[in-house]
């Protein structure tokens, strides 16, 4: 099928964004001029350049220019309950004020309550905390492939586990390569030969894999729910079949649920699937915005980096691990959690679905076929997270990352960059054509969402 060609359609929506938002641009210019590209983040700089952000509450955020913005991707869907909200401002508040908070150096009471209750939501029998997803994936591998003494780290391609040497290979796809590049430069190639790519949710494949280099394999690595790769959940016979194989062979299993962790339930998505890995990641949601990770799991894997295991992996966690605030917060948004788990998720999935179902219908209507991910399977129940996909051909089901980001399968460029710019025109912010739901979201959001996704599904129209 012809690809679209959005190169006009794209100097048309940036002329229009520069002169809806001439602060924003300006500010842009001077980041330039002392940080890559204007900032810290890839993802954050859109082009052809992102709002700068003076505040953010709840489900909006308003930035420079005064732009009040819906917005839908919420620190990297880290916040559940919206920004800032004061179920966890006041607590650190309270603390700062009271001379409690900033780095000390040392432990303290929260590390523990932390901790206990991470391991009580998710079956883990320690955990070690750490401040960021890229690191708590690093350090998951480096404990599998030391226990094992083994070289291979499967991943899923597509899959995303953090900027570190064994997460920079199979991201995006080629047209050439499929998911089989490396993603950065500067990486030894003998660590990146070392990373094998599966396809998810094809436990056929899976299994192929594992004859092939089962013992060889260190640890297979793999999301619950795929972030950068599609959005799709993984189904219970794919995530079943992934136990099975890694316990036959001797392999770790490691889900990677910084991203499905506390975002379907108030603990780790595994149970959801009745599969119990042997380490699981944690960051985001369960952070409270703060830069806290964790990886939680088997005592006898985990203590490879304490005294019982010799220190033999050298998982320290950096200054900032366990650094007070990020306890408090990630105690305090873990509880509240728990606390309203019964209300919260079913209410999150229910705006997921109502969302979903409203923007592939303001697509159709004009006569653009648009499929979102999210809506659960056998697995994992509707998500508060939605991808949005543009098929070439209408009624072709997205299955895996393979068809989600083949830019000859789906449009990559519509839901990637054109739409971003086109919905800031209307004053949401939305990631991969979409993004998160949180509890500060109310029904009229989503009206709001509704009428935004028409006026650019009208303006797309006329485009094409």
């Amino acid at each position: 099928m012809k690809q679209r060609d959005h190169t006009r359609l794209l100097g048309e929506l940036a002329e229009d964004y520069t002169r809806h938002s001439p602060r924003s641009a300006e500010l842009n210019q001077k980041a330039k001029q002392c940080m890559v590209d204007g900032g810290s983040h890839g993802l954050r700089l859109l082009e052809p350049f992102p709002p700068r952000i003076v505040t953010a509450r709840g489900a909006w955020i308003i930035d420079e220019d005064g732009h009040r913005i819906l917005d839908f991707w919420q620190g990297h869907w880290s916040n559940i309950l919206g920004h800032n909200p004061e179920v966890i401002t006041s607590p650190l508040a309270h603390a700062l004020a009271g001379g409690f908070g900033l780095e000390t150096g040392h432990t303290d009471r929260l590390q523990i309550e932390t901790a206990e209750i991470l391991c009580s939501r998710t079956g883990a029998d320690e955990v070690r905390f750490t401040t960021s997803g890229t690191l708590a994936t690093m350090y998951a591998i480096m404990l599998a492939r030391a226990f094992t003494g083994r070289n291979l780290v499967l991943k899923v391609g597509g899959g995303w586990h953090g900027a570190h040497p064994w997460g920079l290979k199979g991201i995006h796809f080629s047209s050439t390569g499929g998911f089989d590049e490396v993603e950065s430069a500067g990486i030894p190639s003998p660590l990146t030969d070392a990373v094998i790519i599966t396809r998810f949710n094809d436990p056929d494949f899976l299994r192929d894999q594992f004859r092939q280099y089962g013992d060889r394999i260190a640890c297979f690595i793999v999301e619950p729910c795929m972030g950068v790769g599609g959005g799709m959940s993984g189904t219970k016979a794919y995530l079943r079949t992934a136990r099975e194989l890694t316990h036959h062979c001797g392999s770790v299993l490691i889900f990677d649920e910084v991203i499905s962790g506390f975002r379907f339930r108030a603990g780790d998505a595994g149970s959801l699937v009745g599969v119990r890995p042997d380490l699981a990641t944690f960051g985001k949601v369960m952070s409270g915005g703060t830069p806290v990770a964790a990886v939680a799991g088997r005592a006898d894997i985990l203590r490879l980096s304490g005294r019982a295991g010799g220190g033999r992996v050298g998982f320290s966690g950096g200054t900032f691990s366990g650094h007070p605030s990020c306890m408090l917060a990630a105690k305090t948004i873990m509880t509240y959690l728990i606390e309203h788990e019964e209300e919260i998720y079913p209410r999150l999935s229910e705006l997921g679905d109502k969302a979903r179902r409203l923007i592939e219908k303001s697509f159709a209507e004009q006569g653009i076929y648009a499929q979102c991910a999210g809506y659960g399977n056998d697995a994992l129940p509707p998500s508060s997270l939605t991808r949005v996909h543009f098929p070439y051909r209408e009624g072709h089901q997205i299955r895996w990352p393979e068809d989600a980001l083949d830019p000859a399968v789906c449009d990559v460029v519509l839901s990637e960059k054109v739409l971003r710019v086109a919905m800031l025109l209307e004053n949401v912010y939305v990631m991969n054509g979409l993004g998160s739901f949180s509890t500060a979201h109310a029904d009229e959001d989503v009206s709001v969402l509704g009428e935004a996704v028409s006026r650019v599904a009208h303006r797309l129209r006329q485009a094409f």
